[in-house]
């Protein structure tokens, strides 16, 4: 029986790749000019997946790898001016408004009565935080915690510190790949609600080769009715 329920945040409760999406695209065209319009766009994705294991994740991280890709493909010829474009770019993404996904803050009011919520979420502490003050919706939950890797270590960790059994927890999210597949590893549940430009960068990098242990809704509005159902058949 679930009792505690976790929610991933970006891309979950809130957009965040749409940005990552648009500073790609204007990446793109900045490469354009010192390749003769051949970037093709992967080379930055794959030097995210190579500095995740140094930097992490969240912006801070994607601000870098932008300026270590641009140095390696213009083999240094880069410009002060855009290596500041590429900075500012950054700091524009920090700043971004917090835009809360359809749905979301009447799904967190409903289920906050009947369960302990939580949030797990990967990224920097300081702009997470931030996001959360100004989202709004720091009120439904019992605790946040932000990390630098969500996997079995992890979830195994933070369920000990709080005295939750796994077959009480649930963790609700978008990635397959930190929202899923840890945490039915460590005997807990897990919904997946995709969120198309992450489902699409996650392709990238796997498939999907685990049985459907896991739930797959459309949408977060459609968490309490499933909810509710699965208790009626309990």
């Amino acid at each position: 029986m679930v009792e505690y329920i976790a929610f991933d945040a970006d891309d979950t409760l809130w957009h965040n790749q749409s940005y990552v999406s648009e500073a790609h695209a204007q990446f793109k065209l900045l490469m354009q000019e010192y390749l003769n319009g051949s970037y093709d766009g992967r080379y930055l994705y794959e030097t995210e997946v190579r500095n995740s294991k140094h930097y992490g994740y969240g912006v801070k991280s994607f601000g870098l790898s932008m300026i270590e890709t641009a140095l390696e493909l213009t083999e240094g010829r880069i410009s002060p001016e855009h290596i500041r474009f590429l900075v500012n770019l950054t700091k524009e993404m920090l700043a971004a408004p917090v835009q809360v996904l359809p749905d979301v803050e009447a799904v967190l009011d409903e289920l906050s009565g009947d369960y302990p919520l939580m949030v797990i979420t990967e990224g920097d502490l300081l702009d997470q935080e931030s996001k959360f003050v100004r989202s709004g919706l720091s009120e439904y939950f019992r605790c946040i915690e932000v990390v630098s890797e969500k996997d079995p270590f992890c979830y195994s960790r933070i369920l000990r510190r709080h005295r939750i059994r796994p077959e009480e927890f649930m963790m609700v999210g978008n990635s397959l790949r930190s929202d899923v597949w840890p945490v039915l590893e460590i005997g807990a549940q897990a919904v997946y609600i995709p969120h198309r430009p992450t489902q699409d960068a996650e392709r990238l990098q796997m498939d999907d080769p685990k049985p459907r242990l896991y739930v797959e809704l459309e949408h977060i509005g459609q968490l309490p009715e499933w909810l509710e159902a699965r208790l009626l058949a309990a």
